[in-house]
């Protein structure tokens, strides 16, 4: 089957380069990058006024399945990322069971095939039960069809198995996706330490609980030599260690999320448990840092830690409910109104942090704009202003502090190997 695309502003996030081209997909593939293509093809999208891009990669989601599916399902979560832009994504092992052995990552791989096309893989947990003591199987784990191993929620305390893990993970090629706060300094806290906290008077979550641990990670990273990824930077000095330690030649990468260059901690304060997020939301300073660490690739990759949960569980008090929210459907439009429209960022450096490098850091076969690649497109008006509705989303839950925010930047069209999976309005 043919799709043409017309008129475009072709995003190439390698490059640098947006340019007005034609392309034609031919069976699942980018076949033809030119302008001036004759409409020829089986469907036509006239996508005049309109970016084209590399489908999204988000390579941290928890999408509840198996065990939890009242939050949230592989169906409903597919669905919710195509809304998105999203064609691919990394779901995380915090599951009931926990995905910690290889018949978990065979369920995924099978239930993601029943859903609309986009791309699941499993992210398989770092040790047995999430639990920090025993290190998981990783051959058996990678053989079965895990991208990369996590305990992300949980940060992994004990360091000598995180180093015999990398150890380990080095000789597979497989990377190890961490979640960096010290435990014992942030357990059963919902907010950050700070002004807030003091106003709630509420024990707060230290920025230096992540940053210890940024620290220990990158310093296993560099003794070892094992790819780590740092997940959800949220902190200055988090961002000013892992670019010391980049500059030093340890083998690191990390991601934020959009909560992370937006929200401040204040957000607690009118929204409740709808800020509540681990890590939490920071100072004003803190997204500075952020942001200029997008702008000067110390941080590789934006995903969206799309975290679903119940409205009753949200309904709890603060220091009660779930921490998360979820951001499939709307991290590009946040990432669009904080960064380009703010002339932070660049189309082709912002869809660079979230679809080509992310799928490099997991070595996925996707995010790139060139000919013979995976037809996963996304087609948006960057300029399209629009109001968040949590009742419209695709996914089961609601949790979301970005309610009833005017968002600049709208997914028109969703299309993975090639066919149309979402249309917005359609």
């Amino acid at each position: 089957m043919k799709l043409l695309i017309k008129n475009g502003r072709v995003v190439h996030p390698v490059t640098g380069a947006v340019l007005l081209q034609d392309i034609l997909v031919e069976d699942g593939r980018i076949a033809v990058l030119e302008r001036g293509l004759p409409a020829e093809a089986g469907e036509t999208i006239d996508a005049s006024g309109l970016a084209v891009a590399p489908g999204l990669v988000d390579m941290h989601v928890h999408l509840r399945d198996p065990g939890l599916t009242y939050k949230e399902d592989i169906l409903t979560g597919c669905a919710a990322a195509a809304r998105g832009g999203v064609t691919s994504m990394a779901c995380m092992a915090d599951t009931s069971p926990a995905i910690d052995r290889p018949e978990q990552v065979a369920y995924i791989r099978a239930r993601a095939r029943q859903a609309n096309g986009v791309e699941v893989y499993p992210v398989a947990a770092l040790s047995l039960g999430l639990r920090g003591e025993e290190p998981t199987d990783a051959e058996a784990l990678k053989a079965a069809g895990a991208v990369a191993l996590s305990d992300d929620g949980n940060n992994v305390d004990n360091a000598n198995l995180m180093r015999d893990v990398l150890i380990r993970t080095r000789q597979l090629g497989l990377p190890v996706l961490c979640h960096c706060e010290d435990t014992s300094m942030v357990s059963g806290r919902a907010v950050n330490e700070g002004s807030v906290s003091r106003k709630l008077w509420l024990e707060g979550r230290p920025a230096i609980a992540e940053e210890i641990m940024v620290m220990r990670d990158a310093m296993l990273a560099e003794e070892t030599g094992s790819g780590v990824h740092i997940c959800h930077v949220s902190t200055a000095r988090s961002v000013d260690i892992i670019r010391k330690m980049k500059k030093k030649g340890a083998p690191i990468t990390c991601e934020t999320c959009p909560q992370y260059f937006t929200l401040t901690e204040d957000e607690v304060l009118t929204q409740g448990a709808l800020a509540r997020v681990d890590p939490p939301l920071r100072t004003r300073k803190d997204i500075q840092a952020v942001v200029a660490g997008l702008k000067d690739g110390t941080i590789d990759a934006i995903a969206s830690d799309h975290a679903p949960h119940s409205p009753e569980e949200k309904a709890r008090p603060l220091s009660r409910a779930p921490s998360g929210m979820i951001g499939l459907e709307t991290s590009l439009a946040v990432a669009l109104t904080q960064l380009y429209h703010t002339k932070k960022m660049d189309l082709p450096a912002i869809i660079r942090r979230m679809s080509t490098t992310p799928a490099d850091i997991l070595g996925l076969a996707r995010g790139h704009m060139s000919l013979g690649a995976m037809a996963d497109l996304v087609i948006f008006d960057p300029d399209e202003v629009w109001t968040v509705d949590p009742d419209q989303f695709a996914s089961k839950a609601r949790n979301t502090p970005f309610a009833g925010r005017k968002l600049r930047g709208k997914v028109k069209y969703t299309i993975a190997k090639g066919k149309i999976i979402y249309r917005d309005g359609g």
